[in-house]
């Protein structure tokens, strides 16, 4: 008799209950350099985040989060020797960890953050972010993020989508240097307006984007080989969900149910992508040289390449950034519902 195939729920739950008991294994590659997750009172917003080498970048992104409303920080430090430990450590708002546990190892970071999330993030709406992501949403000027969450919750939903909009300045991105404490976008103004391809996992039940200017730039002749531009960072936790690859998705599978089928709009927003700064020569070769990204860094290496000529990403249909409701023209967020 032929075996009986097993349905995917079936497959998805294992796979959920899988990554939950590998983050918990993992969790001794994490070494506590100061927990102050004692303060986090029971409505509080969080972020976590898993940096290497950030210095430059973080008193900014601090400050941005502060003032959109995020309460706390998990940090966890992949073995930087650049002073971010030192940095994070006086902040009395953030928890650190440090590990110097293979980055690829551990799923690209995603054991250690679902092991914070498990532990720390339960019945919190969590922020999981890079240290050069920057959340925007409708109304992100007058309502800030608890405002978003308590709207979310109210309307049944656990998770809030933003595509990665990459954003970058008017020639090559080497001539304007990056000072530490300064809005990133006053430099990185620019972005593509349109050049994107949506398709549907049909598995995890995701929507799959891609382009822009990295694919643009980068992977001209392999557009399909680009970056993933899709993601749900903001996630009202619980212990038994799972991040499955970066934030691009996520189990149980209906957390990744963030569009509407049947032809309207659920809100969504955007993270301002504040890669491609005069710092990124020298990150992407350190990346390269590490070796410790997806497909054997093969993103790094097609970055690599294009920077011999010097990086210039801007072209005749690049836009400059306004605000929200500029990129809610363009399609690119939406306020669903949220009036």
């Amino acid at each position: 008799m032929g075996r009986f195939p097993i349905p995917d729920r079936l497959r998805r739950r294992a796979e959920r209950q899988y990554l939950i008991a590998r983050a918990f294994n993992r969790r001794r590659a994490l070494r506590p350099v100061v927990n102050r997750t004692a303060q986090i009172r029971k409505n509080d917003i969080l972020a976590l985040v898993t940096m290497r080498n950030e210095r430059v970048r973080l008193p900014f992104f601090l400050n941005y989060y502060r003032n959109l409303g995020v309460n706390h920080f998990l940090f966890v430090n992949n073995n930087s020797d650049d002073g971010s430990g030192n940095y994070l450590a006086e902040q009395p708002d953030v928890s650190l960890w440090w590990t110097n546990a293979g980055y690829k190892r551990s799923r690209f970071g995603m054991d250690w953050i679902n092991r914070l999330l498990a532990k720390y993030g339960h019945g919190h709406w969590c922020l999981t972010v890079d240290p050069d992501e920057f959340l925007i949403y409708p109304h992100c000027d007058s309502r800030p993020l608890p405002a978003l969450t308590d709207w979310l919750e109210a309307s049944g939903r656990r998770s809030f989508p933003a595509m990665l909009l990459d954003m970058y300045p008017r020639g090559h991105i080497e001539d304007e240097p990056y000072a530490e404490g300064t809005d990133p976008f006053t430099i990185a103004r620019w972005f593509d307006p349109a050049n994107y391809t949506i398709s549907k996992n049909p598995y995890y039940g995701n929507l799959w984007i891609q382009g822009g200017p990295r694919t643009r730039k980068f992977f001209t002749a392999e557009p399909l080989s680009g970056p993933a531009l899709n993601k749900t960072p903001l996630v009202r936790w619980d212990w038994r969900y799972a991040y499955v690859s970066s934030t691009h998705m996520l189990l149980p599978r209906h957390l990744n149910m963030v569009y509407d089928e049947a032809g309207g709009e659920m809100a969504s927003g955007c993270l301002l992508h504040a890669k491609f700064l005069s710092t990124f020569a020298d990150k992407s070769a350190e990346e390269l040289d590490r070796r410790q990204h997806y497909a054997n860094s093969k993103e790094y290496k097609a970055y690599h390449a294009g920077l011999r000529g010097g990086t210039d990403l801007w072209c005749s249909e690049s836009r400059e950034y306004a605000d929200w409701r500029q990129l809610e023209d363009l399609g690119l967020i939406s306020r669903g519902n949220w009036a």
